[in-house]
């Protein structure tokens, strides 16, 4: 999860472990941290002779606040969809925005979903349950191992 402010940062983690969704929860304050932490993790599961990596798994999921420092979610889902190495990341836009242009923006630039963060605690709860169902339990992701 990406996102500058604090408060949501803890109130989505808080969220996340009420929903009852098993899922990690990483967080970087802007889109310059994200890319950071998208260098250190490791690819998805190599078939090769290579050693285990011991860095963070690549996230199966990136939650992008639009509105950072330094590097905004704007230019970060640009970047991000014209990376190869990143490109098939899901990205969804979590944001207080509901203006239509950042939503047409959004989607023109290969997000996946844009969704407005809810105003409860419980609403946010409802909206990191159905996050994991649908995108832990019904889609199919590239590279990913389900039994």
């Amino acid at each position: 999860m990406a996102d500058d402010d604090e408060d949501d940062r803890l109130l989505a983690e808080d969220a996340l472990c009420e929903s009852g969704v098993n899922a990690q929860l990483h967080f970087v304050v802007d889109g310059v941290e994200l890319f950071d932490f998208l260098e250190r993790t490791s690819e998805p599961e190599d078939t090769s002779d290579s050693p285990p990596s011991n860095a963070p798994p690549r996230p199966d999921l990136i939650l992008l606040d639009l509105n950072m420092p330094r590097r905004d979610g704007r230019e970060a889902l640009q970047l991000l969809k014209s990376n190869p190495q990143f490109r098939r990341i899901p990205v969804v836009i979590f944001t207080t925005s509901r203006d239509h242009q950042d939503i047409a923006t959004a989607y023109d630039g290969g997000a996946n979903s844009y969704l407005t963060k809810p105003m409860s605690f419980e609403g946010l709860v409802e909206t990191m349950r159905n996050l994991g169902k649908y995108w832990a339990e019904t889609v199919h992701l590239p590279n990913e191992e389900r039994e």
